[in-house]
């Protein structure tokens, strides 16, 4: 763990921010055009696998190569090793929403939801249109059984993203659910 904060205190020291990240490419408008546009299954998957592609994008590769490492780590369970480096690079790069948002999911997987809802919001601040931070909410919000703001967050996924199968399906449940707590 010292040597990940190493790394990171070194990297960043080395190498400045730049003022532009992901979430602000040109191309994304596009893309959550097609989203709003079609409901071809496959059109809308390759729209959706860009978009993250373009999110998880950073002009500088050694941050790139960082996030990559962070979610190798967070994929094998060494989680404290993937903390270290998410908040490395958001305190180089906090305009970098998918840092945040990586390290709200792994605050997620770790059971600390505080954290995670902090780390969505201020993904949502920099991305208003994650719908991955979005249904990350959601479920949350869904481990809480605080069903009425599950929906919400699940409503807002399909403003953005008005065919995501996972937010139509945990729509259902929830109304379901809602449905069957007032009869």
């Amino acid at each position: 763990m010292l040597l990940f904060r190493s790394v990171i205190l070194i990297f960043l020291m080395l190498f400045p921010v730049f003022t532009r990240a992901d979430q602000h490419d040109p191309a994304l408008d596009p893309l959550f055009s097609v989203l709003q546009q079609t409901d071809n299954p496959q059109v809308l998957a390759e729209a959706e696998n860009r978009i993250w592609q373009v999110w998880l994008s950073h002009p500088n590769a050694d941050v790139m190569q960082l996030m990559v490492t962070a979610t190798q780590l967070m994929n094998n369970f060494r989680y404290t090793d993937a903390l270290a480096l998410y908040s490395g690079i958001i305190r180089g790069f906090p305009d970098y929403a998918e840092a945040w948002n990586k390290r709200a999911t792994l605050y997620y997987l770790a059971g600390n939801f505080d954290a995670s809802i902090a780390d969505i919001r201020q993904t949502l601040v920099l991305e208003p249109r994650h719908f991955g931070a979005l249904s990350g909410l959601g479920l949350i919000y869904l481990q809480q059984n605080e069903l009425r703001s599950a929906r919400q967050a699940f409503e807002d996924v399909l403003k953005v993203h008005p065919n995501s199968a996972n937010a139509i399906e945990n729509l259902v449940l929830i109304n379901q659910t809602l449905r069957k707590n007032i009869i």
